[in-house]
């Protein structure tokens, strides 16, 4: 950990969230893997008696009020834990609080934040359809205006906590002008379990198994007016602040993982002799513990940069570009991680006697979910290029010895 970057209070809650990983039993672990444990409930309800769920969150309504330097620091540790659990733990206290939140009625914010923060209820995202993931924008879903309420019909598939949460943040289409802008016929809602609201298909799932992932199907669900967060057909800002704690809790959660394979890695190559040496005496061994290391530093370094950014107010664009390639660099490095603490340990490894193979499984999912790494490049690639346009600055093309030969530089 960068405990040099950490001030006495994030210190104190990362500590908090580690005594918690602790204190997890490991069968708890284990079951969910097996799925004899469709959704971590008990789990979940320790971690807000703790208060570690949603530290970020105004103390006003159950958090701590702390920032995303905190609030990363935690994901790492319960990252470690199972990359399954944590994304059971942010994806309510995080992704669907910061929604509310930043965009809810106070009334929304006393009924659903409070008590989500305290572990008494538990929430789960709703944006991925059948006909398309990334498309978001593209979504068939629909809540059509009846007044007093919204009628919701249409699916959501891969949503964590499909089956185990008690509400969900749902997004459907709520201007049914087939002219009308992307971006702006989408809204809001907060949709509670009931009539209505049904678990079509539980998915199984390579990894990341025992957070209740599945598809939902919405029929006839009366939602109330007062359900709505933001504004009608005002999803977009909506969409926008929850792609921080999407993408930026989603990097720092995945340091978590490949930091308990490279420790397995080290401590068995440690300890495992072969031709009269134990084998980290063997550069092809200690080397890829060696990048396993380099990489985690890299990436916490990289987390925390952008936490910081975040914190700090800096221009939307800019976080979003960092945030995108934080998610990207992140996952990609600590798969690598993984891939050579697994080859370091060698055939054992490849077997369920040590947990490597259940990390491998569920850290695959890390660049996949929450926006592909192939749209955050796409994400940097547009920013970098805007900023780079708008920034000005020395023509760094002007210091060769033969710039001024213009008709040599042809740009077609």
């Amino acid at each position: 950990m960068f405990d040099h970057l950490l001030n006495a209070e994030q210190r104190r809650v990362r500590d908090a969230a580690r005594e918690f990983v602790d204190a997890t039993p490991r069968q708890l672990i284990l079951d969910m893997d097996a799925e004899k444990i469709r959704f971590p409930r008990d789990w979940l309800r320790e971690a807000g008696t703790r208060n570690l769920l949603g530290v970020r969150q105004p103390a006003k309504w159950g958090g701590l009020g702390l920032d995303w330097v905190a609030s990363c620091a935690i994901s790492e540790e319960i990252g470690s834990l199972s990359y399954e659990l944590a994304c059971v733990f942010g994806v309510g206290a995080d992704l669907v609080c910061d929604a509310i939140v930043l965009h809810g009625t106070d009334a929304q914010k006393e009924r659903y934040v409070k008590p989500l923060l305290r572990g008494d209820m538990f929430a789960a995202e709703c944006l991925t359809e059948p006909r398309g993931g990334s498309d978001f924008f593209g979504a068939t879903s629909t809540a059509e205006d009846k007044g007093e309420y919204f009628l919701l019909n249409g699916q959501k598939r891969f949503i964590v906590g499909a089956e185990g949460a008690d509400y969900f943040l749902v997004y459907a289409r709520t201007d049914p002008d087939p002219a009308a802008a992307p971006q702006k016929r989408i809204s809001c809602f907060i949709v509670e379990r009931g009539p209505g609201v049904e678990v079509e298909y539980l998915y199984g799932l390579m990894g990341c198994r025992g957070g209740g992932t599945g598809r939902l199907a919405f029929r006839d669900v009366k939602v109330p007016r007062e359900n709505l967060v933001g504004a009608q057909n005002g999803a977009y800002p909506v969409f926008t602040t929850m792609m921080i704690p999407e993408r930026l809790g989603t990097a720092a959660m995945t340091v978590g993982p490949a930091r308990a394979a490279l420790d397995i890695a080290t401590r068995y190559s440690s300890k495992r002799k072969a031709f009269g040496e134990t084998i980290n005496r063997f550069q092809g061994v200690s080397f890829q513990v060696a990048e396993g290391a380099m990489l985690l530093d890299a990436c916490r370094s990289l987390v925390y940069a952008t936490a910081r950014a975040v914190d700090t107010g800096m221009e939307m664009n800019r976080v979003r570009r960092m945030v995108s390639e934080t998610k990207k660099f992140v996952t990609e490095s600590c798969q690598k991680v993984v891939h050579n603490s697994m080859q370091v340990v060698g055939g054992i490894g490849y077997t369920n006697v040590f947990p490597l193979e259940r990390i491998y499984r569920d850290i695959r999912l890390a660049s996949i979910w929450t926006g592909t790494n192939e749209v955050m490049a796409s994400i940097v690639a547009h920013e970098w290029y805007r900023e780079t346009a708008a920034r000005g600055g020395r023509n760094y093309a002007a210091d060769a010895a033969e710039a001024e030969a213009a008709e040599e530089i042809n740009y077609g």
